[in-house]
């Protein structure tokens, strides 16, 4: 393949990896009157700081959705005063009269608001945000605090959101550095607990690697946003995963390697997709907004709802994670079987070939937490309830059209032919997104079947908490708290 076709597959892949959107430098002026602020002002300019600042494949669940939750949170606080009923989570404004529900005023509010959520959680951006505003014919220095106009509404807002998750358990303040003393029993080069998470080794070039780290290992301790207590969720012990339980152990890494061996251009493309989580969260949302027929301030504030259930299920999940700090398939795959041979995926543009399980790797780059339970299996399971409840039928018929050779991993081979997948329920949702990551080598089958059996519930809680905000009967909060350690947190015995 030439250099410049190959350079096209790329550009192609990044394009759609990313829904499709353009850098901010690029977006056209926002028109206050007519325009849509998220989909048109804020996306454009924020998945790409995201893939610069935050998370290059847009995979880091819970470093994502600290940014996008608290956005679209500043963003429904400064919507609710133009609506009927709702209430915000962290700010109670004044509901507006009748005829100031104008889309300029909430285009004005809702964007100021969201300059300050973004300023606080990637600071480093900051003209970007700037730039957000001032493409609107809008003042990011208008500091205005009148609870009666669009511009002072934004403001106390968006400041109501950060200063309400400031101190929520995440350490933002501390730049999201751990919290809890997590420390690895093993080295990215040394497996001395074949039944825990080992760092793995990331080539950053010829001779040049990096260790992973735990991400956000305090995230057991967030507050939640809905009323539920997180150390009552729990999940039992990954057994399989146990080299004690030497049987079960080789199954489950067998399972994997059977996978990798027998991958599709369909099963490739669905674990990229659900590896992105701003596109598969946002893209199956949209599907939802535009059969409803949501108007563009309904569209933001149901929106919140999807944010609170991916943010409130990673509590759980991260806690579970922290306790049983459990072993990755690369890591089992190598210990059972060394140099031997073994037939897998062998690697970008390879197929199925017979290699050294030393060499083994999963189709997608795991990611740096311990294996169980799975993270998107929960957060797929929690969106996918709070989904059905909102909208009280488990249809979806999220369309999703993948180009040939639009991988980005295997830009310009896959797929081999244009490829049309139809997820039609939500049940099918959850159920995709949870072997998508089986299919990606990065987890095994017991971590998803743990997720799906007890995330429902936080979708539940998150979607009473989100209807209790619209018909005004949610409660006044006080700024989130870290909650206290879990007692359990180091109790792998149940």
């Amino acid at each position: 393949m030439s250099f410049i076709r190959r350079l096209t597959f790329v550009v192609s892949a990044l394009v759609i990896a990313l829904g499709g959107l353009v850098a901010g430098a690029q977006a056209p002026p926002f028109d206050l009157d007519t325009g849509d602020p998220l989909r048109e002002a804020l996306i454009p300019r924020l998945v790409p700081v995201l893939v610069t600042e935050v998370s290059p494949a847009l995979g880091d669940v819970t470093l994502v959705n600290r940014v996008n939750s608290i956005t679209i949170l500043a963003m429904m606080d400064a919507l609710v005063p133009y609506h009927p009923s709702a209430v915000g989570a962290y700010t109670r404004l004044e509901r507006q009269p009748e005829s100031a529900r104008t889309q300029r005023n909430m285009n004005i509010a809702s964007l100021h608001a969201a300059y300050h959520a973004l300023a606080s959680t990637i600071p480093s951006a900051l003209p970007v945000w700037r730039e957000m505003l001032t493409s609107a014919g809008l003042d990011p220095d208008d500091a205005s605090m009148d609870a009666n106009t669009p511009q002072g509404i934004g403001n106390l807002a968006g400041l109501g959101a950060v200063a309400g998750r400031l101190h929520d358990g995440y350490n933002q303040l501390g730049d999201y550095a751990d919290t809890t003393g997590y420390a690895p029993v093993n080295t990215p080069t040394e497996l001395r607990d074949p039944a825990r998470w080992q760092p793995d080794r990331i080539r950053k070039g010829i001779g040049i690697y990096s260790a992973q780290q735990f991400v956000t290992p305090q995230m057991a301790n967030v507050e939640p946003f809905a009323d539920f207590d997180p150390r009552e969720i729990r999940v039992p012990a990954p057994a399989d995963s146990d080299p004690a339980n030497a049987e079960a152990y080789k199954a489950q890494a067998d399972e994997v390697l059977a996978v990798s061996a027998n991958l599709t251009d369909e099963q490739k493309m669905l674990a990229e997709i659900f590896d992105n989580k701003v596109r598969a969260f946002g893209a199956s949302f949209q599907v939802v907004s535009r059969n409803l027929g949501l108007s563009i301030s309904e569209n933001i504030i149901a929106d919140f709802l999807v944010m609170l259930a991916i943010h409130d299920a990673t509590i759980p999940t991260w806690q579970e994670k922290r306790r049983w700090d459990a072993v990755r398939p690369f890591s089992a795959i190598k210990h059972l079987y060394g140099d031997e041979l073994v037939t897998a995926w062998g690697g970008p543009g390879k197929g199925t070939i017979e290699l050294p399980a030393s060499q083994w790797q999963s189709y997608l780059q795991e990611a740096d937490h311990p294996e169980y339970p799975s993270g998107s299996a929960c957060v797929c399971e929690a969106q996918a309830q709070a989904m059905r409840r909102y909208t009280g039928t488990d249809e979806l018929n999220w369309v999703i059209d993948f180009p040939a050779g639009s991988s980005r991993i295997e830009p310009g081979i896959t797929p081999a032919q244009d490829l049309q997948v139809t997820i039609a329920t939500w049940s099918e949702f959850s159920d995709v997104c949870g072997k998508s990551r089986v299919w990606a080598g990065v987890h095994f089958w017991p971590s998803i079947s743990a997720s799906a059996d007890v995330c429902g519930a936080v979708g539940d809680a998150t979607y009473e908490y989100f209807a209790a905000l619209i018909d005004g009967t949610a409660p006044e909060r006080a700024p989130a708290q870290a909650l206290p350690p879990d007692l359990r947190m180091n109790d792998r015995s149940s």
